[in-house]
């Protein structure tokens, strides 16, 4: 639409998430399910936190990312869940044209610093295999460091200055976004401004924080197969797979997601599958990395052990304390 159109226009002032409205029967089962997946990624990724900060068995690099990307699960959750719950409980889908850019620039961020940490954590596998001889020496703490700060720092910077972008666009109408949270193809395509900058730099932006860090994962990966394959015995290939195994199905279920959603043509028909596949991404990843790592991890089962016990026997002192008092 021309300048002169849209300027003779009300500017929108607030959004429709349509979410899952066309379900109105099952609203509230809807609600009581996303309720407990929020509470089970948030206790789950808060305890791998936890259990990284307290036990000093975890104090390596590869537990230090894990440790970031839990506390990054946790707030991607309720980036979104929070919202979503809300609107399913009393009905209410709007969200002003603010708190919807805004839900986007956190989701994003978030979104983008996850590649970034999948990437450093894919190298640092990739080191723990194929140079086990200098990791210590190459994967110091204080790359460590950098390479995770890097990550947090990157994927802001990127999402800043998209958003910054994005929030000059003007709304006009029609104000109904047809998913259940705020994304920047929705709103590039509600806008009654020329949006061709707009998408240009979604292009340039999106390919700097998925698609390179996707490129390094799969390099890494790469290496790290063919370094396993060349391992003479069965068992060591076994116990060298076993390390970067939960890694992998990680990267495979949040980049396998990301791909068919973004990837799935915006066809009219093909909208209530792309809200499938993006709950797996936004929802349902937050959700079964910890539990992938903690089942699958040696290390992460005993650190959980020895803290139930330990909280067990705290427990039973504090009980004959008692006792003894009274």
């Amino acid at each position: 639409m021309a300048d002169t159109d849209w300027r003779n226009q009300t500017t929108v002032k607030e959004f429709i998430l349509l979410g899952f409205g066309k379900l109105p029967d099952i609203q509230i089962l809807l609600f009581l399910l996303f309720l407990v997946i929020y509470i089970t990624t948030v206790a789950t990724n808060t305890l791998i936190v936890v259990l990284v900060v307290t036990d000093r068995h975890l104090h390596t690099p590869m537990y230090f990312l894990l440790g970031n990307l839990s506390s990054l699960e946790t707030c991607y959750a309720s980036t979104i869940l929070p919202r979503m719950l809300a609107s399913l409980l009393t009905g209410d889908r709007t969200i002003s044209v603010s708190g919807c850019i805004t839900q986007y620039f956190f989701f994003a961020f978030l979104a983008a610093t996850e590649c970034h940490l999948l990437a450093v954590m894919s190298y640092d596998r990739f080191l723990a295999i194929c140079k086990p001889l200098h990791y210590s020496t190459l994967m110091s703490t204080k790359l460590c460091l950098q390479l995770a700060a890097g990550s947090w720092v990157n994927g802001c910077l990127a999402t800043t200055i998209f958003v910054l972008f994005l929030s000059q666009l003007i709304f006009c109408g029609p104000n109904k976004i047809d998913h259940f949270y705020c994304d920047s193809i929705p709103l590039m395509e509600l806008s009654c401004s020329d949006t061709h900058l707009v998408i240009l730099i979604n292009s340039i932006l999106a390919c700097e924080v998925t698609l390179l860090p996707f490129l390094l994962t799969l390099t890494s990966y790469a290496c790290i197969i063919t370094t396993i394959l060349r391992i003479p015995s069965a068992t060591g290939r076994q116990r060298a797979f076993s390390t970067c195994s939960s890694h992998l199905i990680v990267v495979t279920v949040f980049y396998g997601a990301l791909m068919i959603v973004y990837l799935l043509p915006k066809q009219e028909s093909l909208r209530e599958l792309n809200k499938v596949f993006s709950l797996c991404y936004t929802v349902l990843t937050p959700l079964v990395n910890p539990l992938i790592y903690s089942l699958r991890n040696r290390e992460v089962k005993e650190a959980l052990s020895k803290a139930i016990i330990k909280c067990g026997f705290h427990r039973t002192m504090q009980r004959r304390q008692d006792n003894n008092l009274n």
